[in-house]
């Protein structure tokens, strides 16, 4: 198994002190994260995007540019890109520059987002929102794939005629995953051009993600992609790390349901009443490094993912966020890379691995 780091780069205050920190303190933090991640042995950092509510997140090839400055080996990814809202044509310049910028070390999580309240922001009705994401990504992809590309006018992307993005990728297209959380038509559009799935696996019960998984790998294997390739990767609820089960419900239950409390609005809801029936039945990552352990494999029981993505308590005090982050690095992960291991990012993986086949080719 593989892990990533993923900040949303939420911007909130700590429900329980009402600290909150200014926002370049906050956005300093997301790289610090990321610096350690890569110093731990992680293998890849996400950023998030989101133009509505309490982030600043908004620009996160700008946070990622930084990143690829500070660090020199981990991936960078995001979770997810909202390409429903973007045009194709930046994005793909955009991330080419940090996939140069960084050496190839670029992959890009694509989706349609969940804040409604996004849409009106850039002009667009929600309604459209899977159309968007589908025709967008077509486009995207010409254009990384090839140049002297032309397109034609379609309903939410304009003609272009003889067209080459600069820079191109570093070392061929970038990986890029589609995010799934609600419905299936995610899975559906990853399974169609023989992309990977990354279920958000955030806040409802484990099931309701199994599903997209299974109509992912149906259909991936229903066009007729390479087997061996349709890689999952899952996120995961709060991650806490404690001595003991009730030290970690103590000292970060009443954050986790003032939180609850406060964001349980569509698209953010969730079924639990609060920090223990999450932890029992939902997929936080509350509890001991041995129970982080077991959940994350009773995870991987039913979505068979090959990289983990876990995300910070950003409202406790920085210190202890670092201190988890050690943890799982130190206590979960080396468990969880012998008794799960996977292809993804090896040599067995073409996409993958584009980085070492750029070095052999020079």
């Amino acid at each position: 198994m593989r892990f990533q780091l993923l900040d949303i780069v939420p911007y909130r205050p700590d429900p329980i002190t009402g600290r909150q920190v200014p926002p370049s303190e906050r956005l300093e933090q997301t790289l610090r994260q990321a610096v350690r991640a890569e110093e731990l042995g992680f293998d890849a950092v996400a950023i998030g995007e989101r133009h509505a509510g309490p982030f600043l997140s908004s620009s996160p090839s700008v946070l990622l540019a930084a990143v690829a400055a500070r660090t020199t080996a981990i991936r960078l990814n995001t979770g997810v890109t909202v390409l429903s809202l973007l045009d194709p044509v930046r994005a793909a310049e955009d991330y080419a520059t940090i996939d140069q910028l960084s050496g190839g070390r670029l992959e890009l999580t694509i989706g349609k987002g969940n804040e409604v309240a996004q849409y009106p922001l850039f002009g667009l009705d929600i309604d459209d929102q899977w159309d968007l994401l589908a025709e967008k990504y077509a486009q995207l992809r010409a254009l990384w794939s090839s140049e002297d590309v032309s397109w034609p006018a379609g309903p939410f992307t304009r003609e272009l005629v003889g067209v080459t993005t600069q820079p191109r990728p570093f070392a061929g297209v970038p990986r890029v995953w589609h995010g799934s959380a609600t419905t299936l038509a995610s899975a559906a559009l990853a399974a169609r051009h023989g992309d990977p799935l990354f279920s958000a696996n955030a806040i409802q019960p484990l099931e309701n993600y199994g599903v997209l998984v299974d109509h992912y790998r149906a259909e991936y294997a229903r066009h007729g992609h390479p087997e061996g390739l349709d890689y999952t990767a899952a996120g995961a609820g709060a991650l806490f790390i404690a001595d003991t089960a009730e030290e970690a419900v103590r000292d970060y239950g009443p954050t986790y349901d003032a939180i609850v409390a406060a964001t349980n609005v569509p698209g953010n809801n969730t079924p639990f009443r609060d920090i223990r029936h999450a932890v029992a039945e939902g997929p936080a990552l509350v509890g001991t490094a041995e129970q982080v352990i077991e959940k994350i494999i009773r995870f991987h029981d039913r979505l068979g993912h090959a990289l983990q993505s876990v995300s910070l308590p950003t409202t406790v005090p920085f210190e202890r966020q670092l201190e988890i982050l050690e943890r799982f690095a130190t206590e979960v992960a080396p468990v969880l890379r012998r008794r799960l291991p996977t292809t993804l990012w090896t040599d067995a993986d073409p996409v993958g691995n584009r980085r070492a086949d750029a070095a052999l080719a020079r």
